[in-house]
């Protein structure tokens, strides 16, 4: 199992595809899609994840690719507040339910935002669980059974 932290969470584990290599400067590891296993994690933050901690809301705004002064922006607050949200997890939810919609709508799910205010309303803490182990089968990444 690897233990994917270049996406910066924690709590993220591969059950499989991604291949150890031996480089000239040490050991690499090579992951098959990682725009797909992003998308994945991406898309189970924001509809399982009841409470958005300040790495994944990190996380959310850069698989989007915006700077926390472009995201600052578009919810009418300024950089330092983003900045702060991240990294003292102090997030406001209207501000983690308008990112959700901003990933939903990147992703190409279409649900309203009272949706998913509505489906957050009714999700435990600890139904979402501590970590998150992906695997890849058939060329797809999928939480692992």
């Amino acid at each position: 199992m690897y233990h994917y932290q270049e996406c910066g969470l924690k709590n993220i584990y591969l059950v499989n595809g991604y291949q150890e290599i031996d480089t000239p400067h040490g050991k690499a590891v090579s992951i098959a899609d990682v725009d797909g296993l992003n998308r994945v994690i991406a898309h189970n933050l924001i509809t399982y994840k009841p409470k958005l901690t300040g790495s994944e809301f990190r996380f959310l705004r850069k698989f989007l690719d915006m700077s926390q002064a472009k995201l600052a922006l578009l919810l009418g607050n300024n950089e330092q507040a983003v900045a702060l949200w991240e990294k003292k997890s102090n997030i406001p939810r209207w501000a983690s339910n308008m990112l959700r919609k901003l990933v939903g709508e990147y992703l190409g799910e279409n649900k309203t935002l009272m949706e998913i205010i509505e489906r957050f309303n009714n999700l435990d803490q600890d139904e979402y669980g501590e970590s998150m182990r992906l695997e890849e089968q058939n060329h797809e990444w999928k939480i692992a059974a």
